[in-house]
């Protein structure tokens, strides 16, 4: 969140590590890695055009991603409830992982 002041960033930080740390306790396996903003590269259909940036507009934009095992699509969903980027009015996408 744009103009948190490095107090508020700390605390805020500490509510994710206090999320994760419970997923972990109730044997979630949190696992994932924040990602770097403004970064990235897409590539594009069969002949694999190469663009700048990953994201068509910044409202899409990515900053993160954590994987959860849980029994069901409907449990990861309540998992992603206690997420604290809704304190900042964020949202979250709860996906199945692929097998493969």
């Amino acid at each position: 969140e744009k103009g948190l002041s490095a107090s508020a960033m700390q605390d805020h930080l500490k509510l994710w590590g206090a999320w994760i740390g419970d997923l972990a306790k109730q044997g979630h396996q949190p696992a994932g890695h924040p990602l770097k903003h403004n970064e990235g590269r897409t590539i594009r259909g069969k002949s694999k055009v190469v663009t700048d940036g990953p994201y068509a507009e910044l409202k899409d934009l990515v900053t993160g991603n954590l994987a959860v095992e849980a029994a069901s699509l409907d449990a990861a969903t309540e998992l992603a409830l206690g997420c604290p980027i809704f304190r900042y009015d964020g949202s979250v996408e709860v996906r199945p992982v692929a097998e493969v």
